[in-house]
């Protein structure tokens, strides 16, 4: 096949970042030139891998604590989308438009994220062609696979109800939304593109070309409401943090006893962690058993000691670490929940804000695990369920199922696969 530029653009944290890197890497080696476009913070990383690396706005901040205050607004349960549209992305609409255009005008395919909000407007300006991720089953926004909102947990519990009445709701939610998302419109305007009526965060987030479902289709099947170019693909892997693996020290605690409980946070959560290690640290001593704190890199974050049954550590690639945990507990971001359900270990969901209550419920009707809201986690409330999944051998059985499928689907090959077509103009699903 003819090598192309493929522009792929995404902004966030790891789990936003690393599913572009998958797709990167699968690009080259398939003889093709990918740019990977997102936040600065990122260009070290990426550079390090050989993939060129294109700064788009806007930028994280560099003090550790403005990081921590602004992990707080955007993981906060209630207010934290709205945060993030409203104040991290619309103000720099024109910076990141700015920043684009001259790379999607030379690329062949763009790859867009569910935030780069300016990717549909170069992608339609230029006329290039562009596949949209959504990371996540919510990203659907399905009436008659109804998502589980952090701002209106109980809605999921009219499902029976039937899917007109998520539809008349989320048409409410409709109008909120687009308030949030007025100088996308304004910009339209300013670059010479006709009124578009659709949101840019809800259904203007969706390719006409080709949607891009990067997760497992064990949490959600395409539904009547969804984009009927939607290709589904399984989760696009990668955990890695320049060469490193295990850590000796961890190493060593791993094989030093039975497998542990494996607490962490994400790179989102962990920087509003709360008392969720404390707690944590305070479970497994209640327990009787090991652990593995995950306490992330940010300065100023989590101050825990290890000991003898309790390895506190900055960071370690997933795939290496969770197949020989006992329970993961987690905070349930489309990238964690994709490494969980592949280590074949049950899982404890802690879910903060945005998808993650929807990611947590979905695995848990999987049978892989239970749920305990981030308020309510205590090690009084977190030992009962805990103890349900160490001694249940169903959750077990079921967990080592659901990553046999998993790990068939290969996520990114098909994704690979599905741009490829786009390129040439071949459209179907690969699968």
């Amino acid at each position: 096949m003819k090598p192309s530029r493929f522009l792929l653009a995404t902004f966030g944290s790891f789990g936003d970042l690393h599913p572009y890197i998958a797709l990167a890497l699968e690009l080259r080696a398939r003889g093709h030139h990918p740019i990977l476009a997102t936040s600065r913070a990122y260009r070290e990383k990426i550079e390090k891998l050989g993939l060129e690396f294109l700064p788009v706005r806007p930028d994280m901040p560099d003090d550790p604590v403005a990081m921590r205050e602004l992990g707080a607004c955007i993981m906060d349960e209630k207010k934290g989308p709205e945060y993030v549209i409203r104040q991290m992305i619309m103000p720099y609409l024109r910076q990141a438009y700015d920043d684009l255009k001259p790379a999607v005008a030379d690329a062949d395919v763009i790859v867009g994220h569910p935030l780069m909000y300016t990717i549909p407007l170069l992608a339609e300006e230029l006329q290039k062609p562009w596949a949209s991720v959504a990371l996540a089953p919510i990203s659907y926004f399905s009436g008659y696979d109804p998502p589980v909102l952090p701002q209106m947990p109980w809605l999921v519990k009219l499902k029976a109800l039937g899917s007109w009445v998520h539809r008349g709701l989320f048409r409410l939610t409709t109008g909120m939304v687009n308030r949030w998302c007025k100088p996308w419109h304004v910009l339209r305007a300013e670059i010479g593109l006709p009124p578009d009526r659709r949101n840019p965060a809800l259904d203007g987030q969706h390719s006409p070309h080709v949607s891009l479902a990067v997760f497992t289709s064990l949490l959600a099947k395409p539904q009547p409401d969804w984009p009927s170019n939607v290709t589904t693909t399984g989760y696009l892997f990668y955990d890695q943090d320049g060469d490193k693996g295990l850590s000796p020290e961890l190493e060593r605690f791993l094989n030093a006893g039975s497998p542990p409980i494996v607490f962490t946070l994400g790179t989102s959560g962990v920087l509003t962690p709360g008392s969720f290690y404390e707690e944590s640290r305070r479970t497994v001593k209640q327990l009787g058993v090991r652990g593995v704190l995950l306490i992330g890199k940010t300065p100023g974050g989590p101050q825990m000691e290890s000991d003898d049954d309790l390895l506190v550590c900055d960071y370690a690639p997933y795939s290496q670490l969770f197949p020989r945990a006992s329970v993961i507990v987690h905070q349930c971001g489309a990238g964690t929940t994709g490494q969980v359900l592949r280590s074949g270990r049950p899982m404890l969901a802690v879910p903060f804000a945005h998808d993650q209550h929807d990611n947590g419920e979905r695995a848990a009707r999987l049978g892989v695990g239970r749920i305990l809201r981030r308020k309510r986690y205590t090690a009084e409330r977190a030992v009962p369920h805990l103890r349900r999944l160490l001694d249940d051998p169903r959750y077990v059985e079921r967990a080592a199922e659901v990553a046999k499928h998993i790990r068939q689907e290969n996520g990114t090959t098909r994704a690979v696969d599905a741009l490829e077509a786009l390129q040439t103009g071949r459209l179907s699903d690969p699968s």
